[in-house]
């Protein structure tokens, strides 16, 4: 492959292989009806992964045939269904939205209707962290995850037990790779290793001192990168022996022979999430449970693992994932990125950020 992206990871996908679906959600289907449902996610390989993989299992399963939407990204969506609310129609019965999203969308309020978890029961399988709750309740359930991760090239340099090693000139001085973006989650991976994590987001002081201590590490920063292209390059070309890259990614790239190796630090690596969300227009909840209820189950947990390259939001041991299996998509610890804090102090997170990237090294 001369070009990898996440994209590329959802091509390579293969068939499914000894999957033990679960009871509680795979079973005899349900006699013929005329319910449907519609269903946005992410479009390209992705979308297809879940129109090839997930959507016929679950009509075969429930007899309730899927529509699917091509939707952009979650902040993009969030307007083109503000407006769609506000005509009173609904492009989607069902929206994958990040975060970050749910957050802007429940403080908007009259978008996103709330959710049923007694007709869900799957949904206790996954940490209540990955259940939103809104001031109207329950208003997203978790679909699926992915890793930013700390990556090595292992034929320059021995795996790091913490992120704090970075900032050690002798070992990484002018060799790492660190995104370019202010909310690009390394300001949670430093708050993570040297602050109180989440906590140090709470107060403009602590913000500052987080970007500072960003600051240090700039004489051993080789590359700030803002495409996953330029990143990826720097690694091959051994123009930096470490840094942050999606763990995805760096996993098919060390398959693909290339020097590259991902690490969970003691720390951990920045999880970001997606969620579904049900439109407070549309008159599909009941279907909206059962598509939820049935991508909750491990078992469709592991399936989107193995078909889509995505971290699975239930404890392994409830999945048949393999070890290498999980390690290719997840791992331990999680960072949780402070997302309200880039929601409610961004113009000040990004003017400093931006601020301290001008700055001398």
């Amino acid at each position: 492959m001369s070009t990898l992206t996440r994209r590329s990871l959802l091509k390579s996908a293969t068939g499914i292989a000894g999957l033990g679906l679960g009871a509680s959600v795979i079973g005899t289907p349900l006699i013929a009806q005329t319910r449907s449902l519609k269903i946005g996610s992410y479009g390209g390989y992705f979308e297809d992964s879940f129109k090839t993989h997930i959507y016929p299992a679950f009509t075969e399963a429930t007899g309730i045939a899927v529509e699917s939407v091509t939707q952009p990204n979650s902040s993009d969506w969030l307007i083109t269904m503000q407006q769609a609310t506000a005509a009173g129609s609904v492009p989607a019965d069902i929206s994958l939205y990040a975060r970050d999203t749910m957050i802007k969308a429940s403080r908007i309020g009259g978008l996103i209707a709330p959710l049923d978890l007694t007709k869900m029961p799957a949904t206790s399988n996954l940490d209540e962290y990955f259940v939103f709750q809104g001031a109207e309740g329950p208003l997203g359930v978790g679909a699926m995850s992915w890793f930013t991760s700390m990556v090595i090239n292992p034929d320059e340099v021995e795996p790091p037990a913490s992120w704090a090693e970075f900032w050690d000139t002798d070992k990484f001085e002018a060799s790492l790779g660190i995104a370019q973006r202010f909310n690009a989650q390394f300001l949670d991976i430093t708050a993570a290793t040297f602050f109180d994590g989440e906590e140090t987001f709470k107060t403009k002081e602590g913000i500052l001192a987080i970007i500072d201590k960003v600051a240090e590490l700039k004489p051993n920063v080789a590359l700030w990168w803002s495409a996953e292209s330029q990143m990826e390059q720097a690694m091959k070309n051994g123009d930096v022996i470490g840094g942050q890259y999606y763990l995805d990614v760096s996993n098919l790239m060390a398959a693909d022979g290339f020097p590259i190796k991902p690490i969970f630090p003691k720390e951990g690596n920045p999880q970001d999430y997606g969620s579904w969300c049900l439109s407070s227009l549309s008159e599909k909840g009941d279907e909206a449970a059962e598509f939820m209820n049935f991508t909750s189950d491990p078992a469709i947990q592991a399936l989107m693992s193995r078909m889509i390259g995505t971290a699975p939001l239930v404890d392994k041991s409830k999945t048949d994932l393999t070890d290498d299996e999980f390690a290719f998509v997840s791992g331990t610890p999680a960072i949780k990125p402070a997302y309200e804090a880039y929601l409610d102090n961004e113009t000040f997170i990004q003017e400093n950020w931006n601020k301290m990237l001008a700055g001398g090294a």
